[in-house]
């Protein structure tokens, strides 16, 4: 199958999840990870109907998006890139300016740099918008704030003016059926529930992040709003 082919697949199993669930397939925001994919397939994919970009690494996405200037997608707005990697502290200058999403917000330090250079753009500077993410397999190799710190991170990035929280992101551990990850993100929904309930201001909870190539249709029944998908959508990675 072609990119097309590929995206056309994920949106009828995007779709067909949704309605399991008894939700909108318009609810969910497909991410499709150009990380290591070349520019003629990444073109593809936006003439497919792609519109957001998710990015691994910041030093790639400068050197992609330079290419790809003036990139646009079907529905006549330029494609949006988010950050779908962790973020070191010392790429959060260039992060500020590339994505329209950071999905990887994980430590009071981390957002405090994000707060510093959003306030050194100046009349520029705008709100980054960030979700965090929370490691909920307790996998030392996997990065994100544990389910007992992520209340007095929130607190913390909350009282930052430049730094506004939309959302929850996660990546379940890897797994040999992908009904095997759907207690992770289960976790992660009513984590996102009783966050709610904490009312922290300016904190929101309107989007999940979870769920990728091997297991995004259980992500969607268990109510993620944003799906992370490289390899069902581009093929293998050269």
């Amino acid at each position: 199958m072609d990119v097309a082919d590929r995206y056309r697949r994920v949106l009828d199993q995007v779709a067909e999840a949704a309605l399991r669930a008894g939700r909108r397939p318009e609810e969910i925001t497909v991410v499709a990870v150009s990380k290591g994919i070349d520019d003629e397939r990444v073109r593809e994919a936006v003439a497919a109907g792609v519109h957001i970009l998710g990015e691994n690494r910041v030093q790639e996405a400068l050197r992609k998006r330079e290419r790809l200037a003036g990139l646009v997608a079907p529905v006549g707005s330029p494609v949006s890139w988010h950050l779908v990697g962790h973020l070191q502290t010392n790429k959060v200058k260039f992060a500020v300016q590339l994505f329209d999403l950071i999905h990887s917000l994980d430590s009071v330090r981390l957002a405090r740099e994000i707060q510093k250079r959003a306030e050194e753009r100046g009349a520029e500077g705008r709100r980054v918008r960030v979700l965090v993410e929370v490691n909920l397999s307790g996998q030392a190799s996997r990065f994100g704030v544990k389910e007992t710190g992520l209340r007095p991170l929130l607190e913390e990035v909350a009282a930052l003016p430049l730094v506004r929280v939309e959302g929850l992101m996660t990546i379940a551990p890897v797994v040999e059926r992908m009904e095997q990850a759907r207690p992770y993100f289960r976790q992660l929904y009513e984590l996102a529930q009783t966050v709610r309930e904490w009312g922290i201001p300016g904190v929101q909870m309107r989007d999940l992040s979870m769920g990728m190539s091997a297991d995004f249709p259980v992500a969607v029944e268990e109510g993620a709003t944003m799906i992370r998908v490289g390899t069902a959508i581009f093929g293998p990675r050269a």
